[in-house]
């Protein structure tokens, strides 16, 4: 096991066990709600040799839990998790080049472990931040390309080695932090959030003999979740 990967699951373990402690202060709520987000995804891929891209969109949405437990001082307190299906990949874009293109989107079940912080009245709109660590698995890929990239492949030094190669590593994991705010009614919770992802891994392999020694998702996310209150 890789450094990296010894990151990953210190992260996810502080955060799992972190919460049952802190739940320990404060004026207690036990608000156990559940629902539903969905949302954009705007990816790129943080290549090393570096691939000239913008970004590429795609499609973000699943089930949402989260579980309050605490008020502290003026502070909302509690963890969110996610599972979720998510469009990820990248779209290759060269200047001097606009005739030619390529997109790669790659398909994944993302599941978010997040901290929960919040800021508000109990009824009314609260001010919220999320941080944790995201782990996902990959379950399919499609590309799209002009059909005149072999003439420019003649012509100039641009590399495709990415183009036709396949995902090596297909367990993905980074961290997540985003902001946002939420709108608590008498029919439930209405959030809307950006969140940004960071890739920890390398869906390709990254060793001394592999073409790519960085080859990690970067994610920006838009979303709104609708949260239905179980427990209050």
């Amino acid at each position: 096991m890789n450094w990296k990967k010894i990151t990953g699951i210190i992260l996810l373990s502080w955060c799992l066990h972190a919460l049952p402690l802190h739940a320990q202060v404060g004026e207690q709520y036990h608000n156990f709600s559940i629902g539903i987000n969905g949302g954009v995804d705007l990816s790129s891929v943080m290549f090393t040799p570096t691939v000239n891209q913008k970004n590429l969109m795609g499609i973000n949405g699943g089930v949402s839990l989260r579980y309050i437990s605490e008020k502290y001082f003026r502070m909302i307190c509690g963890a969110m998790l996610e599972i979720n299906f998510a469009q990820r990949g990248w779209s290759e874009y060269y200047q001097d080049y606009p005739s030619i293109g390529y997109e790669r989107t790659m398909n994944y079940i993302e599941v978010p472990f997040l901290a929960h912080l919040a800021f508000g009245k109990d009824r009314g709109v609260q001010f919220f931040i999320h941080a944790g660590p995201q782990i996902a698995f990959f379950i399919g890929d499609s590309y799209t390309q002009t059909s005149n990239w072999g003439n420019i492949i003649e012509q100039t030094s641009i590399e495709v080695e990415q183009h036709d190669k396949p995902v090596d590593n297909k367990f993905d994991y980074g961290i997540a932090a985003g902001a946002g705010f939420e709108i608590r009614t008498g029919i439930g919770n209405f959030l809307a959030e950006g969140r940004y992802y960071y890739g920890l891994s390398d869906f390709y392999n990254s060793t001394k003999k592999d073409y790519f020694s960085r080859s990690a998702h970067g994610v920006i996310t838009a979303k709104i979740t609708y949260l239905f209150d179980l427990t209050k």
